[in-house]
């Protein structure tokens, strides 16, 4: 007997609509009085099911362009499901931070393999940049070199569903207030795993980077976690 399909999800009447439309070479859409028209919905039920997509990222509205299409990303979606997580309970940091962490390691060959020497440039001013503040009086904490630096290693991968939750996890980290932990030598430690990334990016030895990427995943466990002083929504 064969398996039965799953059905996906219900789209809703707007969302059916912007999806089997064409974008013929603009992205603004009708204003809402003629997709009510057209879909046979109340204007308000068009701007209720409008507020679903444009909070998915999937178009977005201004007062003089009205409402435009977006490129899809997956990163919105995600974002707004961990919002909700963490609130419900912050101890699903650790379960996507695993997440997160075994698709850096899936795609790691792939990832570096893809970048250019100005890309391999770019690492290594990051990692400059990061050595930098930490030789600071007082010590600055380079966390948007760190979380510019993990998500440069992936950025010519082709998968917003990869990307998008590369991106979420560091918001959700901020939220949690893991940027501001300030231990400098939890710091230069960390940062010598993410010198020898590079170095072996750098250099093609992709195994070693491989390496050195598993090995400084295990740090982040091994420190106490700040309370959460910012929202993520």
């Amino acid at each position: 007997m064969p398996k039965r399909k799953l059905p996906l999800a219900p789209l809703s009447d707007f969302i059916r609509y912007l999806a089997s439309t064409k974008d013929n070479g603009h992205s603004v859409l009708p204003p809402l009085t003629v997709l009510s028209q057209e879909l046979g919905v109340s204007v308000a039920g068009v701007r209720e099911q409008l507020e679903v997509a444009r909070a998915l990222g999937w178009v977005e509205v201004k007062p003089r362009t009205g409402i435009r299409r977006l490129s899809y990303s997956f990163y919105p979606t995600v974002r707004h499901s961990l919002s909700y997580a963490i609130k419900l309970d912050e101890d699903y940091f650790k379960k996507f931070s695993d997440l997160r962490n075994h698709l850096e390691a899936a795609y790691w060959l792939e990832a570096v393999s893809l970048l250019t020497i100005e890309d391999k440039e770019k690492l290594r001013a990051l990692l400059s940049q990061a050595n930098e503040k930490l030789e600071r009086d007082p010590v600055q904490i380079p966390h948007q070199e760190h979380r510019k630096l993990h998500l440069s290693i992936y950025q010519r991968l082709n998968n917003t569903f990869v990307t998008g939750i590369f991106e979420s996890y560091w918001d959700l980290y901020e939220a949690l207030g893991l940027d501001v932990y300030a231990d400098h030598e939890y710091l230069k430690h960390i940062w010598k795993y993410h010198e020898q990334m590079v170095d072996a990016i750098c250099s093609e030895n992709y195994q070693a980077g491989f390496e050195a990427l598993i090995e400084h995943k295990d740090l982040l466990y091994q420190r106490p976690r700040p309370l959460s002083s910012q929202k993520f929504e």
